[in-house]
């Protein structure tokens, strides 16, 4: 009998190890990895780009679903992360509240409060995602941020000289007004120079699988978010669950024709608080000059 015993024993430990191992690897899932915040840094390499814009510094951020698990902690966390990069604009494409929250007067002035402690040389920018849209308060916690709201409209970059980058957003397709008719504006304002336009064209997107839609696409760089990188990354499978608007364009960067798209991999969670093997981030893009 006792020899039998101890022929069961081994497997009986390997399935107890087997079962702690999963239990943790699940617990990462909901208490560690959704608090996490990295950064992923890019170089995007321009020709011809001016001296005065060379390494000149983008911040992306997206889908912070605010309220769900990321809290005015997380906010505080991200502010001093961004701040430490020292860069020249930051950006958000869309979700900065989750669809879930319940807003109040308060909630509202501390998110803003924090969003403009973050510090830009040369702006702050952004467009809604499909969660914003339940929320009233969105077009005045972004102002009060600090930012400027780019829903449907466009601005130029100025930095020590008289050539500019150019940058438009989009609000989400989740609004169901048609991308080409949201972009008009800034496609005709490109339009209007025979020479010496922006030497530089960013678009916002929330969903980056509109871009399949836009009939006219003279942007160099794109960004959106939306996917969350699947929220989920599976060992030799990849991204595990991904969203309608982010099922052909879900991954960290495409070459789209003339466009670099960038997805950023979200900073919150959405539908369900776990992310695993895919860390909540944000992207710090370098424009520099190729020699």
């Amino acid at each position: 009998m006792a020899k039998k015993q101890e022929k069961h024993f081994p497997i009986i430990k390997i399935i107890i190890t087997i079962i702690l191992i999963i239990s943790a690897v699940i617990a990462y899932g909901f208490f560690i990895e959704p608090k996490l915040i990295t950064v992923k840094e890019y170089k995007i390499t321009i020709d011809n780009l001016p001296d005065n814009f060379n390494g000149f510094k983008i911040v992306h951020i997206s889908d912070l679903h605010y309220g769900r698990v990321f809290d005015e902690k997380s906010l505080k966390k991200l502010v001093t992360s961004i701040n430490e990069q020292k860069p020249d604009i930051v950006v958000l494409t869309g979700d900065l509240i989750d669809q879930d929250t319940k807003m109040t007067i308060n909630k509202a002035n501390n998110i803003s409060k924090q969003l403009n402690k973050i510090s830009a040389t040369s702006g702050k920018y952004a467009i809604n995602g499909n969660n914003d849209l339940k929320f009233d308060e969105w077009t005045n916690i972004i102002i009060n941020g600090g930012f400027k709201d780019l829903n449907n409209t466009y601005d130029t970059i100025y930095k020590d000289g008289y050539q500019n980058l150019f940058i438009a957003g989009a609000s989400s397709s989740q609004d169901k007004l048609n991308i080409n008719n949201k972009i008009k504006t800034s496609i005709d304002y490109l339009n209007s120079f025979d020479k010496n336009g922006p030497i530089y064209k960013i678009l916002l997107l929330h969903e980056p699988d509109v871009i399949d839609d836009i009939t006219v696409n003279p942007y160099n760089l794109i960004l959106a978010g939306h996917s969350h990188g699947g929220q989920i990354k599976l060992p030799l499978i990849g991204a595990f669950i991904l969203p309608e608007g982010a099922q052909k364009y879900y991954d960290t960067h495409y070459k789209i024709k003339n466009s670099d798209l960038y997805i950023s991999n979200g900073l919150g969670v959405s539908n369900y608080n776990f992310r695993l093997f895919n860390t909540p981030s944000y992207n710090l893009y370098r424009l520099v000059k190729n020699k």
